[in-house]
């Protein structure tokens, strides 16, 4: 790598960092894991970087690194979990703890109960925005299949009582972000898309 390429990394990670930790945090609901995961998609990143660079879109190929990253850990976690008994902290709170979504904790405890594939296509697809073809790209199936995780996903979340969650999510043409309060869904406002701000535009 050379200076300019260097120099056009240390540029990407410091505008990408904040958005990258809150993509992170919503695939892992911990901090600590955020910034582990974050921290190693950006190592891989930095390896890549050429391709990266030479990429059509670079967020979109750093999102695939993260997301790969974050299968890799949940294998590596669920290993660990046959092998060693998992004794918490602290006891959970009682229900109703996610009354109100639209603060960053609420809502990745909310989408912590979703399997990790929904999980990834729920946030990809809902609380990053990306369209249908682009979540399927970074990973790396179908549309169809993403069209599935996202219903299951949300069907899911609106099943649970003890989340008491209403996404906003409305049907194709009325879509609306995940985050508002409970029975107060907050409708997305249109805005111009940069080259860059499909993954990253909000997440900071």
């Amino acid at each position: 790598m050379d200076d300019e390429e260097h120099d056009d990394f240390q540029t990407y990670f410091t505008e990408r960092l904040p958005g990258l930790l809150r993509l992170a945090y919503l695939l892992t609901a911990d901090a600590a894991a955020a910034e582990d995961l974050a921290q190693t998609a950006l190592a891989r990143t930095f390896v890549a970087w050429r391709r990266v660079r030479a990429s059509d879109s670079p967020d979109a190929y750093v999102c695939r690194i993260l997301i790969n990253a974050h299968r890799r850990q949940f294998r590596t976690r669920r290993i660990a979990e046959t092998l060693v008994p998992v004794v918490p902290d602290r006891a959970p709170s009682a229900g109703g703890e996610l009354a109100a979504v639209d603060d960053r904790a609420g809502l990745a405890a909310a989408l912590a109960v979703l399997p990790r594939r929904q999980r990834a296509v729920v946030v990809l697809r809902y609380c990053e925005d990306l369209p249908e073809a682009r979540v399927a790209e970074i990973l790396g199936c179908s549309v169809g299949t993403v069209k599935t995780h996202a219903s299951r996903g949300l069907a899911r979340l609106r099943a649970n009582p003890s989340l008491r969650l209403e996404t906003g999510i409305q049907p194709a043409g009325a879509k609306q972000r995940i985050g508002g309060r409970a029975g107060r869904p907050v409708p997305r406002q249109p805005r111009p898309v940069e080259e860059h701000d499909e993954i990253w535009g909000g997440l900071a």
